[in-house]
């Protein structure tokens, strides 16, 4: 065995990542360097606590009983140094729940982080972020964009969180089971390592680990009701041959473009997603498709919320993060391995979120019932009983 694999087994460890497999870790000239997290880099942001200051929010609506509540709470853990989970529903407004913490953590001279797993939200989000504190500054840092590491309001993708170390008095984590951060040891560690003080994470669907951990060493918080009061939109499931599940697809297309309603059809891959698009473009014009290597999806997305075309078929990358008025939503070949139950919640959870359009419809084209397919749809019931 070399001298250097005793020697890294014996007393190396990454500081960044804190790695001492010796599988990970490299030898240059008898320096060793850590291959697990040497895609990460780039300039490091230092941490300067800024001035106590009065910190406003502005909402153009007002927060219900319960959110308020838990709005309140998640300041007085804040407060009390305890961390909290906010296990709420889509669409019960999570986002607008932490702004009273935010305005605080920033009132004493914090600095706040604002992580999600994926991209697409982070833009999605930074908009609102900025409307609601307009006298703050708010950056958004994500791959390609990371110019500017310095603001009051950092949002940001969890992979961008190496850039923190030691830095947020407040960091907040949405998506918590979310790819790329789900079950990512390194996005984890980047996390650890990032907020000085106290966090809170967010989910819809958290595991049950996770729940546990809270209930000993924090506090969860639980909100199964939408902002607006509706129920969330229970899925109908039908079971039908892949060939048919085409012949139905077409159908329920033709019949939400004559009620001019959006359409996002969720398949499981990026081959798939190709594949639907060419057959549907055959017989709808006005369609386009998005996957995680597409080029110009922040503009074909755009387009789609100004209604362009009125179907997009997808991959995951939008399960999450999206909200699109009156919109209607299809999952083809819903068994697949992909859409686990967390997965169908978070895609369900894209119709009715509005409040002018609270109802729509969730289907799930499926050549199998299976146990996902069961467990979401039995979640979304018992959350529904709530209201």
């Amino acid at each position: 065995m070399p001298n250097y694999i005793i020697y890294v087994k014996k007393l190396f460890c990454c500081e960044r990542c804190g790695n001492t497999d010796p599988k990970y870790i490299g030898n240059i000239n008898g320096k060793l360097y850590c291959r697990k997290c040497i895609t990460f880099k780039g300039e490091e942001a230092i941490y300067k606590k800024s001035s106590e200051k009065d910190v406003k929010f502005y909402l153009n609506f007002t927060l219900s009983d319960e959110q308020k509540e838990i709005s309140s709470r998640v300041k007085d853990n804040f407060i009390n140094k305890k961390n909290s989970l906010i296990y709420a529903v889509t669409g019960a407004g999570k986002t607008e729940i932490v702004y009273e913490v935010i305005s605080y953590a920033l009132s004493k001279g914090g600095k706040v982080g604002f992580a999600i797993p994926r991209k697409d939200v982070v833009i999605e989000l930074e908009p609102r972020l900025r409307k609601a504190f307009k006298n703050e500054k708010v950056v958004a840092v994500y791959g390609g964009h990371n110019k500017d590491l310095y603001g009051d309001i950092t949002l940001l993708t969890t992979h961008q969180l190496y850039r923190y170390k030691n830095y947020f008095d407040l960091l907040i984590v949405d998506e918590i089971d979310a790819f790329p951060y789900q079950n990512n040891d390194i996005l984890h560690i980047f996390f650890l390592k990032s907020y000085r003080t106290n966090f809170v994470l967010m989910s819809a669907t958290p595991s049950d680990e996770i729940i546990d951990y809270f209930n000993k060493n924090g506090c969860v918080l639980r909100l199964f009701k939408r902002f607006h009061n509706n129920p969330l939109i229970v899925p109908s499931v039908k079971k039908c041959s892949a060939s048919q599940q085409f012949i139905l697809l077409f159908k329920i297309l033709k019949r939400f473009k004559s009620e001019n309603k959006p359409v996002l059809v969720f398949v499981p891959t990026i081959d798939l997603c190709k594949k639907v698009y060419k057959i549907l473009h055959l017989f709808f014009k006005n369609i386009e498709f998005v996957h995680s290597k597409k080029e110009n999806k922040e503009i074909i997305m755009n387009q789609f919320r100004l209604k362009k075309f009125f179907c997009l078929v997808t991959t995951t990358i939008l399960e999450r993060g999206i909200t699109i008025d009156n919109l209607q939503v299809v999952v083809l070949f819903a068994n697949h391995k992909v859409f686990n139950y967390q997965t169908l919640i978070q895609i369900a959870g894209r119709v009715g979120r509005n409040t002018k359009h609270p109802k729509g419809e969730v289907i799930f084209l499926t050549n199998e019932f299976n146990e996902d397919i069961k467990i979401s749809i039995r979640k979304i019931q018992e959350f529904n009983k709530f209201l």
